[in-house]
């Protein structure tokens, strides 16, 4: 319980779809053991965080429906990462995350996940195509989750088992980079004419 002086503030949170899901992301730093429930439509988040640990909450009314069961969520040490696996997935895309129309001040859109709803089975530039896997964090968000399995309310941390994204010849291999440079000209002192 809070005391009657305490301010329970509303952490920021971005958020990005594709046809069948919605990534959120609450950034809510050092948060240890928020709670978060997942309603069908509803999202309710509740933790201390941020450098002075202080009391945050959100409340959000969804657009849409989701599936509670199926959604997952991870806290890490920079936030909490949800996958809100959507109800009917083939509704048309979401408008907007919140049921409300009204512009909320602390959620922003996440280009780096965000689709378009005619770009949807398009592979990712750079990327391997929806649903092929991938490095963890590596740009297939979706794959990660669904190796997070049952772990939503958990509270561990998925093993990942060691994989991850290939680094190329950062093993000490000759690269391009590493030819040696050309020595520079000197530039001569000319007047222009």
């Amino acid at each position: 319980m809070t005391n009657s002086g305490d301010q329970v503030l509303t952490p920021p949170a971005t958020w990005a779809q594709r046809k069948n899901l919605v990534y959120l992301n609450i950034i809510l730093e050092d948060s240890k053991n928020p709670t978060l429930k997942i309603e069908k439509d509803r999202l309710i988040f509740k933790g201390k965080g941020g450098p002075d640990q202080k009391d945050h909450e959100l409340n959000i009314e969804l657009f849409g429906n989701v599936n509670p069961d199926e959604s997952k969520y991870i806290v890490r040490a920079r936030g909490t990462e949800i996958v809100l696996i959507k109800e009917n997935l083939d509704a048309p895309f979401w408008t907007r995350l919140t049921k409300d129309n009204t512009k909320k001040h602390w959620l922003k859109v996440d280009f780096s996940k965000w689709k378009d709803e005619d770009d949807d089975d398009e592979p990712e530039e750079g990327g391997p195509p929806p649903g092929a896997g991938g490095p963890p964090g590596g740009g297939d968000f979706e794959e990660m989750m669904r190796q997070m399995g049952g772990l939503g309310g958990a509270g561990g941390m998925p093993d990942f088992g060691g994989g991850g994204a290939d680094f190329g010849d950062l093993d000490g291999g000759e690269d391009s980079d590493d030819d040696e440079l050309p020595d520079l000209e000197e530039a001569k002192d000319e007047k222009p004419q």
